[in-house]
């Protein structure tokens, strides 16, 4: 089955838990230094929000998916559609490790399908010394670089 996912940058953190934490009459099931996570049901949705130094507003939208099959057919017709999609597997991001695929719209609008395999300690899978992730190397194209880089 599949769940919406939206990320938003914030600029403070702690004010936009509490306002999103009213607006859905929920606390997140994740809250790091710099990100929280709510997995609501009703509307069936994974809404992110992270203060990692990026422009306010929607980072990127996308499609958390339960079984790797279903990622695949998204995958599929990703292809079909010409989006120019970019392959990241097993890439820890965002205090998870998942097989993605991101493409843009036309509109420029970057969206992320993905299948999570687990959770992972910081940001980016590595100690918050390490300056890159598997997502931000060099040489890692947007949109994936903007949405998971900040």
């Amino acid at each position: 089955m599949k769940r919406f996912h939206v990320h938003v940058a914030v600029p403070d953190l702690q004010k936009s838990i509490g306002f999103y934490s009213t607006m859905f009459g929920a606390q997140p099931t994740v809250v790091k230094d710099d990100y929280a996570k709510w997995m609501l049901e009703d509307p069936r949705v994974n809404f992110a929000i992270s203060q990692r130094g990026g422009a306010a507003g929607v980072n990127h939208l996308g499609f958390q998916v339960d079984e790797a099959s279903e990622l695949e057919d998204i995958h599929t017709r990703l292809q079909a559609a010409d989006a120019g999609v970019m392959e990241e597997k097993n890439v820890s991001c965002c205090y998870a490790k998942s097989d993605k695929y991101w493409v843009t719209d036309p509109s420029g609008i970057a969206w992320e399908s993905f299948h999570s395999l687990g959770s992972v300690p910081f940001y980016d899978g590595e100690a918050k010394a390490a300056p890159k992730a598997a997502c931000c190397a060099p040489g890692v194209k947007e949109p994936a670089r903007a949405a998971c880089c900040g």
